[in-house]
């Protein structure tokens, strides 16, 4: 499982640990952890890309299942991706909200459209019906006349 997490020196031993703050949920879906979880120096130390890592850096983690190290690598060409992509372009959290709401607002206009063009398919048939009664009666009565 992919995670983001920052290099942490600890206070006691001076060992770099690492914080982990975001999971990856889906290819383009990360989840920001709330509750701190920290991967202890041993385990660190253990990783093969240990020696790349220094206080405050950025790391994308593969976690195996067991939360064993797998890869770790510099987080800063992703992160400048993820600027480049999104913020250069002025895709903000506020903007995405208010497109949200526009298509939900969309959906819904869409939904009473449909709505209506149902009811008035149905009282189209129905006057088509009436008129087809009104047709048969009149084709009666002169027939009947005659």
């Amino acid at each position: 499982m992919r995670h983001l997490a920052q290099v942490q020196k600890h206070q006691l031993s001076g060992k770099l640990n690492l914080r982990l703050l975001a999971v990856q949920e889906a290819e383009y879906t990360w989840i920001v952890l709330t509750e701190e979880k920290v991967i202890p120096p041993a385990e660190v130390l253990t990783s093969p890309d240990a020696e790349q890592l220094h206080e405050g850096l950025l790391v994308l983690l593969e976690l195996s299942p067991t939360g064993e190290i797998k890869q770790i690598e510099n987080a800063t060409n992703w992160v400048l991706e993820l600027v480049k992509t999104y913020l250069t372009s002025g895709i903000t959290p506020t903007f995405l909200q208010q497109e949200t709401e526009r298509a939900e607002q969309w959906r819904q206009t869409l939904t009473l459209q449909t709505q209506e063009l149902a009811r008035r398919s149905l009282e189209v048939e129905a006057r088509r019906e009436q008129i087809q009664a009104l047709e048969e009666s009149l084709k009666r009565e002169r027939e009947g006349e005659n």
